[in-house]
């Protein structure tokens, strides 16, 4: 057996237009499932992601949904880090924060890493940290 954890954003009518847009930066493959799939009666959120599931091109998984209307607002989401010593981690960076905003520039910290915050254009925040390379 093995044990996972996977963070799961909550959205107020953007999850399908988000994951899809984490799609396009951390490409992998994407599953999306609507209210109506489910629940027939599910009015104005019939069109709303139920589940969204993004299993990167990395075998990171990244899961949301809709918040329905019923339920009132989405719950704010935490932060999601990415870490690690692959230099794709900058592109990532960078893409993330297409139509964001760079809270912290991604850049050599004190304690030898570059690190990088930012919160992107679905009001997500992202923390990027990339460790040298082993010697």
């Amino acid at each position: 057996m093995s044990i996972r954890m996977n963070p799961y954003l909550s959205f107020a009518g953007t999850a399908a237009e988000a994951l899809t847009f984490y799609h396009s930066v951390l490409g992998g493959t994407l599953d999306l499932t609507r209210f109506a799939e489910f629940m027939p009666d599910a009015g104005d959120d019939a069109d709303k992601v139920m589940h969204g599931q993004l299993t990167a091109s990395s075998g990171h998984v990244l899961m949301g949904a809709d918040v329905p209307a019923s339920m009132g607002a989405p719950p704010p989401n935490g932060t999601v880090c990415l870490s690690g010593d692959d230099v794709v981690l900058r592109e990532w960076f960078s893409a993330l924060a297409e139509g964001g905003e760079i809270t912290v520039a991604l850049e050599k910290q004190m304690w030898g890493d570059e690190f990088g915050e930012l919160t992107d254009a679905y009001g997500v925040r992202w923390m990027v940290d990339l460790t040298p390379p082993a010697a």
